[in-house]
C-alpha cells in the first residue's frame, strides 16, 4: 500500500457518487481541436528532437533525441489508448483513422486488437481473467532483478526479445498468432506501411541511418524503459478489484516526469479507471476534484515514479512513512 492510504478498502464508488450532473457534462466533453493538438504536439516534439540532432550532431544531442523521442513514442501509444476509448475526437471514425495511422502503426501496434483487449481489461480489472494482469503479476521483484530489467530495456535486450520472438517463431515451429498467418499479415500491414513512410522521409533529410538512430533506437531503448515503468505504476501492487479507488494508481508527475516518462496524463491511471469517459487532458482536473472532495486518503497514489520503483522492488511496506 502506498503511504497515505487507508488500511481497509472503503465502499465502492461510481461516477454518480463522484460527480454532479454539471461536472459529468463538463468532464466528458471531447474536443477535435484539443485532440488534434495532442497528436501534433507529439510529432512536432519528435521532429524538433531530430532537427536538433541534424543541426548539432553529437553523442549528446543524439542521447537527448533518444530520450525525447522515446518518451513521445510512449505518448503516441497513450493517444492510441485515447482513440481506443473514442476520446481523442468526437467523431468515431476520426479516432480510428488517426489512432491507427498516426499513433498505433508507427509503433507496430494494432488499434482494433488493442481496443478489444483493453475494454476487456476495464471490465475485469485486477481479476484473474484480466488480460493485463501479467504486466504486474510478478511484483514485487528483488532490487537486483528490477535493475536487470531496466538495464535490459536501456540496452535494447527487451526490444530484441519482442522482435525476435515473432520473427523466429515460425522457424522454430511456433505460430505467429492463434488465428494464423493471414491475420498476422493483416496486423502487420499498417505498421509496415507507416514505418516505410517514416524511413523514406527520414532518409530524404538525413540518410537511411537516420531512421535507425532517430526512430528505431529510441523505440529499442527509452520507449521500452518508460513502458515498463508505466506497466509497474498503473496496477503494480495495488489492493485489488474490491475498491475502485484502489484498483489502479495515480502518480504525481512534475514537468520533467511528464516530459520524459509520463506524457499526456498517463500518470493519472486511477482517475481514468474511475471515470473512463474523461479525455486524458482532463484527468489532472479529476485528480484535483477527488482531493477537494475528500477522497485523498482513500485513493491509491504515489509521490512519484521513484517511489513506485521502490515499492516494486521492496513490496508495499517499502513505501510506508
Amino acid at each position: 500500500m502506498i503511504s497515505g492510504m487507508s488500511s481497509s478498502p472503503g465502499a465502492p464508488v461510481t461516477a454518480g457518487d463522484l460527480l454532479t450532473l454539471d461536472e459529468l457534462d463538463r468532464f466528458r466533453r471531447t474536443s477535435t481541436l484539443r485532440g488534434a493538438s495532442l497528436v501534433l504536439h507529439a510529432w512536432a516534439t519528435i521532429a524538433g528532437a531530430i532537427a536538433l540532432y541534424l543541426l548539432r550532431p553529437s553523442p549528446w544531442t543524439l542521447g537527448l533525441a533518444v530520450v525525447v523521442i522515446g518518451a513521445r513514442q510512449l505518448g503516441l501509444v497513450v493517444l492510441m489508448h485515447e482513440t481506443a476509448h473514442w476520446l481523442l475526437f468526437p467523431a468515431m471514425r476520426a479516432n480510428t483513422l488517426v489512432g491507427t495511422w498516426l499513433c498505433a502503426a508507427p509503433l507496430g501496434e494494432d488499434l482494433r486488437a488493442y481496443r478489444r483487449r483493453h475494454h476487456l481489461h476495464h471490465r475485469l480489472t485486477q481479476r484473474p481473467d484480466d488480460p493485463d494482469l501479467a504486466l504486474s503479476a510478478a511484483l514485487p521483484l528483488s532490487r537486483g532483478r528490477l535493475v536487470r530489467g531496466l538495464l535490459a530495456d536501456l540496452t535494447g535486450v527487451t526490444a530484441a526479445r519482442r522482435v525476435l520472438g515473432p520473427v523466429l517463431g515460425p522457424v522454430l515451429g511456433w505460430y505467429p498468432g492463434p488465428d494464423g498467418l493471414v491475420a498476422a499479415w493483416r496486423r502487420a500491414r499498417a505498421p509496415l506501411i507507416a514505418n516505410a513512410v517514416l524511413a523514406t522521409g527520414l532518409a530524404a533529410v538525413g540518410g537511411w541511418s537516420l531512421y535507425l538512430l532517430a526512430w528505431v533506437l529510441p523505440w529499442a531503448t527509452w520507449y521500452q524503459l518508460v513502458t515498463r515503468i508505466r506497466d509497474i505504476a498503473e496496477h503494480g501492487l495495488v489492493a485489488g478489484p474490491e475498491d475502485p479507488l484502489r484498483s489502479a494508481r495515480s502518480v504525481r508527475a512534475g514537468r520533467l516526469a511528464r516530459a520524459f516518462v509520463a506524457p499526456y496524463g498517463v500518470n493519472h491511471h486511477l482517475e481514468h479507471h474511475l471515470l473512463v469517459f474523461v479525455p486524458c487532458w482532463k484527468l489532472g482536473q479529476v485528480h484535483e476534484m477527488l482531493l477537494a472532495k475528500g477522497y485523498g486518503d482513500r485513493i491509491e497514489r504515489s509521490r512519484g515514479y521513484l517511489q513506485v520503483l521502490d515499492v516494486a522492488s521492496r513490496g508495499p511496506r517499502g513505501a510506508r512513512g
